[in-house]
């Protein structure tokens, strides 16, 4: 009996882990902008997807990768493609008190900057062009 709890049990945890997005994959080599609603009509939502599709070039050259979340799925990029089922995501990163959070994750994994409205991209740059390890990046490539 005691077998088949444990068994069980490891079967649920290995499980569980498929389906939780793993975000620390990207530590140290890209930085992240969550983009967290409770639905993608929300209007907020659109206007941020909208603000950063106008810098492609500026989201490349800073090592962005954006991730779009909703309650029950997630997406990278900005293509509708396939959304991946998962709930691991929003729970882990929503906001309280808000039905829009956009959130700066730094190459170290550790988030730098979170706000409810919608990020310009000008405000995103200066953030990250200020950290330390973007200034290094910056005059490598000088």
């Amino acid at each position: 009996m005691l077998k088949s709890i444990r068994l069980f049990i490891l079967i649920f945890t290995f499980a569980m882990n498929l389906n939780a997005q793993d975000l620390s994959k990207h530590q140290w080599k890209d930085r992240l902008v969550l983009i967290i609603a409770e639905d993608d009509d929300n209007e907020k939502f659109q206007k941020q997807l909208a603000e950063l599709q106008n810098d492609q070039t500026g989201l490349k050259d800073r090592k962005l990768v954006i991730y779009q979340i909703l309650p029950k799925k997630y997406n990278t990029g900005f293509k509708k493609k396939t959304w991946e089922n998962s709930t691991e995501l929003y729970k882990k990163h929503k906001a309280e008190d808000s039905e829009f959070r956009v959130v700066l994750i730094g190459l170290d994994g550790g988030e730098k900057l979170v706000q409810t409205e919608v990020l310009s991209t000008k405000k995103l740059f200066n953030t990250i062009d200020s950290m330390p390890i973007r200034q290094s990046e910056m005059r490598k490539n000088q």
